[in-house]
């Protein structure tokens, strides 16, 4: 069923298309040398490009314009052999050229497309408009003196790809799927390592309601600069509603720039909001239009490295796993390929089990990554593998996955020191089942009288008797066979 929101005169229906500013990987800045790293003392990391000295000419740089068609190449975009920068004329205190330059006419990748995973196990094809480069301002601070703001450069003439969707987004829960899904991309292709809380991917969101029905676009707002997935899904619900009551009291919405204030969870006015023309866009002067090659975009089509989808589908294909759970190991390409690591070496629907289980579990009680993580995939395949030939169970499997954990040592050395082999002599357990039934002869009696689901019983106190250490095959056949006398 279709998102909606209810106000006083029925339904509504939410229309939303966002902006990511997606900061590129790359050692310098987008036309100077200086370097591109996040943090660093202010004004360190600043050439007399990025501080628009008079005279100093912009030079573009060859790795961002390879990142940014990658990232057009992931999305399955266009990629635009002619592309052109122009400058974007607006004055702020962090920008010492009094413009920006972007790409406005000419942009140097074209539609495209990010198909995204819903709660309810549906897809929705999340269309894109285009990409383009430009550089990033500098950082004004306002909080460090009660009458002065100081500026901070490092981040001025930084790359950022700006990747604009089409207005085909309906809900909240659309917008957080379609951006987890676009930051997933950028971080398997390397070109953004999409980290909001460091400013390195931010979202400007762009929200408008209409009546189910209407074919026709209502005035938007644009919420700026919202740094987390939460805070856009709370920001556009937030903002619907504003509207609706705005167009439900008779009002009418203005075309404006707004801010998300999550604490009081509510949007403010910022400024009206621009029009391209307020902007004085005209093709730079001091930077040739960009032409490239497509035997250079086929060479880094060639390098890409597989994409989360194209994943998704092979490990499906190759391993059994499941369309969830391939979404699950798939959200990193670490994660896959440490689940690959190890399910080549071992039962593949187990190695999934264990890693979607207990291992994450173990890897978010202590707080680690995937990339830290204390157990390697070569000793979870060496676990999973004692599982397998049946040297321990899995109850076991779980006490020496904890150890592993805490210890760093291996499974094997793990279960040979603490003497946790699994029992599989038939005569070990026999005896210790006979022991278990002479014990609860009166329970034996209410079983054969037909209270199957003693059996449970019968082998839960089996397994107590014998430390865990039975082989629950073995368990649960000799039983059977005892129970049946």
């Amino acid at each position: 069923m279709s998102y909606r929101i209810t106000g006083s005169t029925g339904e509504w229906e939410i229309v939303v298309g966002l902006e990511v500013h997606a900061q590129v990987v790359s050692e310098a800045k987008l036309f100077s040398g200086a370097s591109a790293e996040y943090g660093g003392e202010p004004n360190t990391h600043v050439s007399l490009v990025d501080a628009g000295f008079p005279g100093m000419l912009p030079v573009l740089n060859q790795e961002c314009v390879a990142q940014a068609v990658r990232t057009g190449l992931g999305l399955e975009a266009e990629i635009n052999l002619f592309s052109r920068f122009d400058r974007k004329n607006y004055f702020y205190a962090d920008l010492p050229t009094g413009y920006q330059i972007s790409q406005f006419a000419h942009p140097i990748i074209g539609k495209g497309k990010v198909l995204v995973d819903l709660a309810d196990g549906s897809t929705r094809e999340i269309g894109v408009t285009r990409l383009h480069l430009e550089q990033d301002a500098g950082k004004s601070i306002h909080d460090q003196d009660p009458t002065r703001s100081f500026i901070d450069l490092n981040r001025a003439g930084v790359a950022l790809m700006e990747i604009v969707s089409e207005p085909d987004i309906r809900s909240p829960e659309e917008a957080g799927a379609y951006l987890r899904k676009l930051r997933q991309i950028l971080r398997y292709i390397g070109t953004c390592d999409g980290n909001m809380e460091e400013g390195s991917m931010r979202a400007d969101v762009n929200v408008s309601v209409r009546k189910p029905g209407e074919t026709e676009y209502r005035t938007r707002c644009e919420i700026k600069n919202v740094n987390s997935i939460r805070f856009v899904i709370m920001s556009i619900e937030v903002e619907a509603q504003r509207q609706i009551e705005v167009w439900e009291a008779g009002g009418t919405v203005d075309q404006e720039t707004r801010l998300f204030d999550h604490v009081r969870s509510e949007t403010r006015s910022l400024r009206s909001k621009e029009d391209a023309h307020d902007y004085r866009y005209f093709p730079d002067p001091d930077l040739l239009p960009l032409v490239i090659e497509q035997s250079w975009v086929d060479g880094l089509k060639a390098a890409l490295p597989e994409l989360p989808e194209a994943k998704r589908a092979r490990l499906e294909q190759e391993y059994g796993v499941s369309r969830y759970e391939s979404s699950v190991l798939c959200v990193e390409q670490a994660i896959a390929d440490f689940y690959e690591t190890v399910a080549r070496g071992a039962d593949a629907r187990l190695a999934a089990n264990w890693m979607l289980g207990d291992f994450f579990a173990a890897l978010n009680r202590t707080g680690r990554s995937i990339e830290d993580s204390p157990v390697s995939a070569e000793g979870l395949r060496e676990l999973l593998g004692l599982i397998s030939n049946s040297t321990i169970n899995g109850k076991i499997a779980k006490e020496v996955l904890e150890d592993m954990v805490e210890t760093g040592e291996s499974a094997s050395a793990i279960v040979e020191k603490k003497g946790l082999r699994q029992v599989t002599d038939t005569g070990a357990i026999e005896s210790a089942i006979r022991e278990i039934l002479v014990a609860n002869s009166d329970k034996v009696a209410e079983y054969k009288s037909g209270k199957d689901k003693l059996f449970g019983f019968f082998v839960g106190q089996t397994m107590k008797a014998m430390k865990g250490k039975g082989n629950p095959a073995l368990v649960n056949e000799t039983l059977k066979k005892l129970l049946s006398e």
